[in-house]
């Protein structure tokens, strides 16, 4: 007799039950209260014969009998017990099928034109796809950073050091080092390479040539030798040449695999030690043997060689105190470039956690750190590789012991740079070069001078001179030059009056001018100077020379034995002043020249120059002696002048809405100062881009001294961007931006953008600043920024859809057991197409998921906001030391925003990430269909045809089962010994391909609905399969491809590959999944929401873990297929549903194909 498959209702006895879902009209009658259809009662005859495929009564649905196959069978053979199953199904619950769809109204009379799209889907998709354009047409054309980077020229040689080997380091077969010497400037030979310098290591990045630092390493010797070599005050303080050594990884990737990042660290605390030693040998060294031997060594990396770099003073073979000096370039510091392999992410957080730690000490004897300094370059916009937000050490290092710098801030490049220019840069390199050997001292063992000299030399380098963190040598420096004038002389302004030059050596002798210093009560003042001229030293031969000077009270006789320089300029009158003076060379800011005929900053022009004090620093001073020194006339201009903070500063408190709405329109009135200063607070995140405009300013009957030169800057991290001639300015900044860790120090004085705007004061011109929101260029802005979450959210959309399509199939189609047999004879479901369970979740789960998604977005922004405050009210940071209790993973979470003015970004994202997948399913659809084309023309070339079947086919139906199961085991044999994981997904994704393609051919031969069903279900699990672990191998290939023999146990988990092979391996097979219709459904749904809910929410900072979520999707899937009639699903039906019942689903069918005769 048939029996119901679960619950406690008896069914009425003269009909059978058959699980179903609700019938369509017209269909077969349902009862209501136990959602199953009923046939007529069979007798256990009846369906013994059905079963044996003996005819008996016809059947009340067909005039045929219930086995109306032609074909010959036997009874006892159990396939032929199975194909008269299916001829039973065929020909009995077809028509029920077709008649009986649930509530979606999925009506199967017929196959579905699997390229079918509905009306939403395709509106949805061409918005996603404008939305896409836009972003990467604006990355592409929009706010687009100039760059002047000039290439240079050098005479490389490069000797390996064949004698750090294997006694020295177990990684001398896969890594090598080297010795740069320049041809024709170093001295060198076979028995002395020439060290006699301080060593320098370079190291370079991801997948980077050691030739890479060939640039530096070449300016390093022509510079020794061109000035260092004839400087006698400079050989005598110490400095010396560069040995620069260089580490080739053989191009490792080592962003994407966290153990080669241990291994390159490891390899070079090792190679540290031997370069150290190489100078303890008298034959290789030609050292001066008074001076000490080097104890430390500078290290230079490039992109992940700046990680490498970091991760040398973590490891366990490092030597104390051999590193005290590190220079990156383009480092991501703060986070890593993507989170798809675990143990970059976690090697990240070991050393970030490690440098924290340290820098968190209270006393700098507990601090492994404290004579260590790091400075961070980047390259800005025009990194296509690495986010120039994650160069940041603001999260990592206090401003004691480094800082973050902008290729456009630094004095005389003024550019931004590339990924890969700013490792051989002309004008970069001469200034890397020219601040390494400002911070050298061959006298002390370190080869370094002490920390706050060296960040003393790095700030003078790398920083404008402008910065709050910047230092003045005039207040530490002692009076050098005597100043005598005569005192009835006029050259002294009154008192606020501004100076202006036009030309020099007018008088054709030297002429000073004095400024009186404002008195110390006078709040606010600040002193501004402005030159097209070089400003000279004491006793030099230049045309300007600026002094601060206060009256000299000692008699004249002193004078020549207290003071290094007398300039008399009394004219030998017997009534003379005589002012103590010192220089403001030292001091000079180099400023981009900003003419007519400039363009961009990085022009070849002789800068200006320019200073800026505050009252402050001049408070022991009377007067500002500006001394034209020019002896004959000559072009040339200088402003000078003494402002109140009042009339140069505005500060704006505009929102980013109203500037969204209406723009902000500052006038600058006539009588202004040279310098003006606008500051918006509300304008920080990296997010958005603006346009400015200045208005034109007229300048009367004389001639401006300069164009306008425009200054955009933040203070964390520290980026100044110039523009010359300035009338319309592309601004964009990398200030606030998602997934960063938070501040170390007190941001309330660093949010925000600052213009400086230096303008000739002479014009007594009013003129107009207006500032827009570039909404186009800040789509671009985007790309970088969020490149990842166009890999995790589409997983989102795509996980939805799979639930979906598993609820559908596990909810529709018929179930029934034949009491004759113990045992069910088959399971129907329907598993719909991707496109159209696509279509379904846009109607509901999709949107409603978005919805909650940015909710919960603008909720994180605005409780990170708060934390903000909360932190930096409860935190000191004028001390060294950094706070441990900052929680530095506030920002992972879903986008990583710190403000909800951005929330619109997670229904945008989710639009894009849909259109995605309808993409991707078509295209994917399409390589399936030609392949199955191609396939079937060759098929049909060579004979074959397939007898129609409905059933699911093998895909290598001549293998038996122990073969397959040999092959799978090899297969995770080689994957636990040989090969990496990621080559098995490579494997596994070309046979699913194959199983797709075959099993489109047979269902477009066989016009069989089962077939169908099979083939959506292949082609659904194909699409994550191919789109999350498509990636992989192409990124370990170059790891792989060079030394793959290492070992590498993180690429040698089997468990992270056996789900996938083994589902691969069953579906070559033709196996269905059963349906499953107790409450074990449930735990499929579960198990893709939560994989859905994950890549929202950490899909972009902890991207590994989805490959785990996956897998377990996937063994659940595995369970499904293998243990569907075995005794666990029995055992787990009756804890779930309490009935003695199991179910079954069909066993798995080959395809039968036979040649022509």
């Amino acid at each position: 007799m048939l029996r119901r498959l679960s619950g406690s209702h008896k069914p009425h006895q003269s009909h059978t039950y058959l699980d179903a879902a609700p019938a369509r009209r017209h269909g077969p009658e349902i009862d209501n209260d136990t959602g199953y259809l009923f046939v007529p009662q069979l007798s256990q005859q009846q369906a013994t014969d059905l079963y044996s495929g003996e005819e008996a009564n016809p059947s009340p649905f067909s005039t045929r009998g219930f086995a109306g196959d032609t074909r010959q069978t036997t009874p006892s053979n159990s396939t032929n017990r199975q194909e008269n199953a299916m001829s039973f199904e065929s020909q009995i619950f077809s028509p029920i099928i077709n008649n009986s769809m649930e509530g979606h109204k999925l009506r199967r009379s017929r196959p579905r034109n699997l390229w079918s799209c509905s009306l939403l889907t395709i509106s949805l998709t061409v918005l996603s796809a404008i939305s896409l354009y836009g972003i990467i047409h604006s990355y592409m054309t929009r706010q687009i950073d100039p760059q002047g980077c000039k290439t240079p020229r050098m005479m490389p040689t490069y000797i390996q050091l064949i004698g750090f080997d294997t006694e020295h380091t177990r990684f001398a077969s896969k890594y090598r080092l080297y010795l740069y010497r320049e041809r024709t400037v170093d001295e060198y030979s076979e028995q002395d390479i020439g060290l006699r310098g301080v060593p320098v290591l370079f190291l370079p990045g991801n997948a980077g040539s050691y030739r890479q630092g060939r640039s530096l390493a070449s300016e390093a010797s022509l510079y020794f030798q061109d000035a260092i070599s004839h400087d006698q005050e400079k050989l005598d303080a110490g400095t010396r040449s560069l040995d620069f050594f260089m580490a080739d990884f053989n191009e490792d990737m080592a962003a994407f695999h966290g153990q080669t990042l241990l291994d390159q660290a490891e390899y070079v605390n090792e190679a540290l030690a031997y370069i150290l030693s190489l100078y303890h040998d008298p034959r290789r060294s030609g050292r001066d043997p008074n001076l000490p031997d080097p104890s430390s060594v500078i290290l230079i990396g490039h992109s992940m060689g700046g990680i490498v770099a970091r991760t040398v003073l973590t490891m366990s073979n490092y030597q104390a105190n051999s590193v005290n000096t590190i220079i990156t370039m383009s480092t991501p510091h703060a986070r890593p470039p993507v989170s798809f392999d675990r143990d970059v992410v976690r090697t990240y957080k070991q050393i970030n956690d490690y440098w924290r730690e340290a820098y968190s000490q209270r006393w700098a004897n507990n601090n492994p750190l404290w004579h260590v300094t790091l400075i961070s370059i980047a390259g800005g916009g025009g990194d296509s590789i690495v986010p120039s937000d994650y160069t940041s050490l603001s999260s990592l290092v206090p401003e004691t012991h480094g800082f973050t710098v902008f290729t456009s801030t630094i004095p005389n490049v003024w550019t931004g740079m590339d990924h890969l220019s700013i490792a051989w840069c002309d004008s970069f390199r001469k200034v890397i070069i020219r601040s390494l050997f400002d911070m050298v001292d061959v006298r002390r063992s370190s080869q370094t001078k002490q920390r706050a000299e060296r960040m003393s030399v790095f700030k003078k380098w790398y920083l404008t001179g402008m910065e709050a963190i910047s230092e003045r040598s005039l207040p530490q420096k002692d009076p050098s030059t005597l100043l005598t004038l005569e005192d009835n002389t006029n050259s002294i302004l009154p008192q606020g009056q501004r100076l202006v030059l036009r030309g020099f050596g007018n008088r054709q002798l030297p002429e000073a001018h004095l400024l009186p210093i404002p008195p110390q009560g006078a709040s606010g003042k600040k002193f501004t100077l402005l030159t097209d001229q070089l400003l000279d030293s004491p006793g030099g031969n230049g045309k300007l020379e600026v002094l601060f000077c206060s009256v000299f009270p000692l008699r004249a006789g002193h004078s020549a034995a207290l003071l290094s320089s007398n300039m008399d300029l009394s004219g030998g009158s017997a009534g003379s002043t005589r002012l103590a003076c010192k220089s403001a060379m030292e001091d000079a800011i180099n400023l981009p020249a900003s003419t007519r005929s400039s363009k961009f900053a990085f022009d070849d022009a002789l800068p200006f120059s320019y200073l800026q004090y505050n009252l402050e620093d001049l408070m022991e001073h009377q007067f500002v002696a500006v001394i034209d020194k020019a002896a004959k006339r000559s072009s040339g201009w200088l402003v000078a002048e003494f402002s109140d903070s009042s009339d140069a500063l505005i500060q704006t408190k505009v929102g980013l809405g109203r500037l969204l709405a209406t723009g902000l329109d500052i006038r600058l009135p006539a009588e202004r100062p040279m310098l003006t200063e606008v500051k918006i607070p509300a304008l920080h995140s990296s997010l958005l881009a603006y346009k400015l405009r200045v208005g034109k300013q007229p300048c009367g009957e004389h001639a401006e001294l300069f164009t306008p030169l425009l200054r955009q800057y933040i203070s964390e991290p520290h980026e100044s961007k110039y523009f010359v001639n300035v009338k319309e300015a592309d601004i964009n900044l990398h200030g606030v931006a998602p997934y960063m860790p938070p501040h170390l120090r007190d941001r309330s004085a660093m949010r925000g953008i600052s213009f400086q705007l230096w303008s000739d004061p002479s014009c007594n011109a009013s003129t107009e600043l207006s500032l827009r929101v570039d909404i186009i260029g800040s789509m671009g802005k985007l790309a970088m920024r969020y490149r990842t979450v166009f890999a995790a959210l589409p997983l989102l959309v795509t996980a939805l859809v799979l639930r979906k399509q598993f609820q559908i199939h596990d909810t529709t189609g018929l179930s029934f057991y034949l009491g004759a047999f113990d045992q069910f004879l088959t399971s129907l479901g329907i598993f719909i197409p991707f496109s159209e369970a696509l279509d379904l979740c846009l109607r509901i789960s999709l949107p409603l998921l978005f919805i909650i998604l940015t909710f919960v977005s603008a909720s994180l922004a605005t409780s990170n906001s708060g934390m903000d405050n909360s932190e930096k009210a409860s935190t000191d940071w004028r001390s060294n030391s950094t706070e441990s209790a900052i929680n530095f993973t506030r920002n992972d979470l879903l986008l990583g925003s710190q403000d909800s003015f951005f929330w619109f970004l997670v229904p945008l994202f989710g639009l894009i990430s849909i259109g995605l997948c309808v993409v991707v399913n078509y295209v994917v659809m399409a390589l399936i269909y030609g392949l199955a084309t191609i396939r079937s023309v060759l098929v049909s070339r060579r004979g074959y045809i397939k007898h129609d079947d409905p059933r699911p086919a093998a895909i290598y139906p001549s293998l038996s089962s122990r073969q397959r199961i040999i092959n799978s085991a090899v297969l995770l044999c080689f994957v636990a010994t040989v090969i990496p994981y990621q080559f098995a997904y490579l494997v596994a994704c070309l046979v699913q391909l194959a199983t797709c393609v075959q099993t489109l051919q047979y269902a477009r031969e066989s016009k069989s609905n089962s077939q169908y069903n099979f083939y959506n279900y292949v082609h659904s699990i194909f699409i994550p399969q191919r789109g999350y672990t498509g990636y992989v191998p192409v990124l370990q290939l170059g790891h792989t491809a060079v030394h793959w023999w290492t070992p590498s146990p993180s690429h040698h988990n089997v468990l992270s590959i056996m789900p996938f092979i083994l589902l691969v391996e069953t579906l070559t097979n033709g196996n269905m999944i059963p349906r499953r219709t107790s409450r074990l459904r449930h735990v499929t749904s579960a198990l893709f929401i939560i994989l859905a809910v994950y890549a929202a929410l950490y899909g972009v900072t902890y991207a590994y873990l989805l490959h785990h979520i996956a897998n377990i999707v996937t063994a659940w899937l595995v369970g499904v297929h293998f243990a569907s009639s075995g005794f666990l699903f029995r055992s787990l039906n009756q804890a779930f549903e309490g009935s003695s019942f199991g179910e079954d689903g069909p066993p798995g069918t080959n395809g039968n194909i036979k040649k022509l005769p």
